[in-house]
């Protein structure tokens, strides 16, 4: 497995691997990997002939500095996860190699980045598309792989391949959850126990919407979860949404095939998301 830091070495290796003729498999990730990360990593490395993981903690997607500080961050033990599972090169760049001061693009989504993460997070959704339109010029993906635990970012994506990259494949995966039910992500790192202990609670519920579904209003789910989350002890609810899953656009009444629920929790001071499909 080869690791490289610079924007050259890593383009001129996945250069070499097209003209070998060999398809590639990207992994974009920020680092703090989990089992989530490294199944998309092994399914990556079944579809194509090599793949390529980037690590890189991209500071123009974060609205809250402290979020971007406390990130956490470790490469040494991400090379060691890595390294098993069939991941040919690890292109970990500095900030400084990835933005040189240069007016970055400015993306128009439309009204997919205008809601839910779009809504609370602005600016997020554009910082997301200059990194992975960076990274997709770098690793000249065939493939490249994401998980639907960011299912908005998934659908911005998408969008992004299909104006700048039209010869690179989206592929979805699906959300890795522990035993529990919790989501995997990097941020479970900095959960304290009690908060741990706490934090299924956010797909306990959205189990519960997704029972509700075949016979109850979107907006009868939606007052079923704010109900649900208002004297939770240690969860704070930041938004609770039902959404068609293409458009990303809120929905009433009746809840469709394809609709899907999508929520954002505090744990403390630690953001998490999560997302199910109803029907």
């Amino acid at each position: 497995m080869k690791l490289f830091n610079t924007i050259r070495e890593t383009r001129d290796f996945a250069g070499s691997l097209r003209e070998q003729g060999l398809k590639i498999g990207f992994v974009p990730t920020m680092g703090a990997l989990h089992e989530g990360h490294l199944s998309l990593v092994r399914k990556a490395a079944s579809e194509n002939d090599a793949v390529l993981v980037s690590i890189f903690v991209n500071p123009i997607q974060f609205n809250n500095p402290e979020d971007l500080k406390k990130y956490p961050r470790n490469l040494e033990k991400d090379l060691r996860l890595l390294e098993p599972e069939g991941c040919t090169a690890v292109f970990a760049p500095e900030v400084s190699e990835m933005y040189t001061g240069e007016k970055e693009k400015q993306f128009d989504f439309g009204p997919l980045a205008l809601v839910m993460e779009g809504a609370f997070r602005p600016g997020h959704f554009n910082g997301v598309a200059v990194v992975v339109d960076k990274l997709f010029n770098i690793a000249l993906p065939h493939r490249a792989y994401f998980g639907e635990k960011d299912y908005q970012q998934l659908q911005i994506i998408k969008e992004l391949a299909a104006m700048e990259h039209p010869g690179i494949e989206i592929v979805p995966c699906p959300i890795s959850r522990e035993n529990d039910g919790l989501a995997r992500s990097s941020r479970n790192e900095r959960l304290t126990a009690e908060m741990r202990k706490a934090a299924p609670y956010i797909h306990l519920i959205l189990e519960e919407a997704k029972n509700l579904a075949g016979n109850h209003t979107a907006e009868e789910i939606i007052k079923f979860v704010n109900y649900k989350f208002e004297s939770h002890p240690l969860l704070r609810l930041e938004y609770f949404s039902i959404a068609n899953g293409e458009s990303l656009q809120p929905v009433s009444g009746k809840i469709a095939p394809g609709d899907r629920a999508f929520i954002a929790v505090f744990a403390g001071e630690i953001r998490l998301i999560d997302n199910i499909r109803l029907i």
